[in-house]
């Protein structure tokens, strides 16, 4: 059988330093770029690709001047070489972690500014009951945090999410409520007795997911709602520079109720109507069932995951009891 040879073939000469360094080729904007990242010469990375390619048996890049793109066959590549890494990548830990007590280093990924009681909780006990395993946290965007999740380079991730895939497992970790609120140098802020249809026009301000494709969908739809100018004069996936812009007055922005309770209370923030049925965004943990996890990673995750079953969702739902809303009967 040809094929079977083939594939016997490839699996016996290829080299994973080639797929490591196709990685970056694949990163990068050019051959030009790939050296400079692989700390090689230009010809050098060339011959490593075309020598790929031999082995591949396709064309994994289109390069001439002024075009350097991948095929089909590269993209998908790529996407398999980001997964293989990822396990390479988790070889030595799994292997130092076969000790009687339980170590281990936990990479987790988390959206911006997750607050969650629940999560805190099993963060602490898990600490208690295995003081020697390690853990790194990484701020991401949602997007990113699932990327990380599905290459293996983090043990799992807190995030939103929007699109399912397939090869991600997830499970609701808490669900969260956003409002509208300006700073102190904005023209509505202290007033009170606002109606919805006040902040027609006003500038806005948001997250990179505000999008009526994308996870907060539901705060798009407010904001449309609101009349609020559809031009958004400031973004960013990190809640605390969505919350830096809207204290400094750049526009309406849309924050969690129950982060930003604080906030409003100090004088920072002010809410802003509509105050009734905010939209409720949830929180899930999402993770590779197919990662090989190191005896730390698997516990905390058991854990977490043990938690959320056994707490309703109700005790799980944070932000309508912080929903002040000053002269809140005045909404028309």
């Amino acid at each position: 059988m040809p094929y079977a040879d083939d594939t016997d073939r490839l699996t016996r000469d290829l080299d994973w330093n080639l797929l490591r360094s196709f990685v970056i080729m694949a990163e990068a904007r050019s051959i030009t770029d790939a050296a400079q990242r692989l700390n090689l010469t230009q010809p050098s990375v060339s011959t490593a690709l075309k020598k790929l390619e031999e082995r591949i048996g396709k064309r994994l890049i289109d390069r001439a001047p002024g075009r350097y793109e991948m095929t089909r066959a590269g993209a998908l590549l790529y996407r398999e070489a980001v997964e293989i890494h990822g396990a390479v990548h988790r070889l030595s830990t799994l292997m130092r972690d076969m000790t009687d007590e339980v170590t281990g280093h936990v990479r987790i990924a988390v959206a911006s500014h997750v607050v969650c009681p629940l999560f805190d909780h099993v963060l602490a006990e898990f600490h208690a009951r295995y003081p020697r395993a390690t853990l790194s946290i990484s701020v991401l965007g949602s997007s990113a945090a699932l990327a990380s999740v599905s290459a293996r380079t983090a043990s799992f991730a807190i995030c939103l999410v929007h699109r399912r895939d397939p090869k991600i497992e997830y499970m609701r970790l808490y669900r969260e409520f956003f409002g509208l609120f300006c700073g102190p140098p904005h023209p509505l802020f202290g007033r009170k007795g606002l109606r919805q249809t006040d902040l027609a026009g006003h500038a806005a301000v948001s997250f990179e997911t505000d999008r009526l494709h994308d996870a907060l969908r539901s705060v798009t739809l407010l904001r449309a709602e609101s009349e609020l100018s559809e031009r958004i004069i400031g973004t960013s996936s990190h809640l605390e520079e969505v919350r830096r812009m809207v204290i400094a007055g750049m526009g309406i922005g849309p924050l969690p109720l129950h982060v930003v309770a604080r906030d409003v209370t100090d004088g920072l923030l002010w809410r802003l109507p509509p105050y009734a049925n905010p939209p409720a965004i949830d929180v899930h943990l999402a993770w590779n069932p197919k990662a090989a996890l190191n005896r730390a990673e698997s516990a905390l995750l058991v854990a977490l995951q043990d938690a959320i079953a056994s707490v309703p969702i109700t005790s799980r739902t944070y932000g309508l009891d912080d929903s002040y809303a000053p002269d809140a009967g005045a909404e028309g």
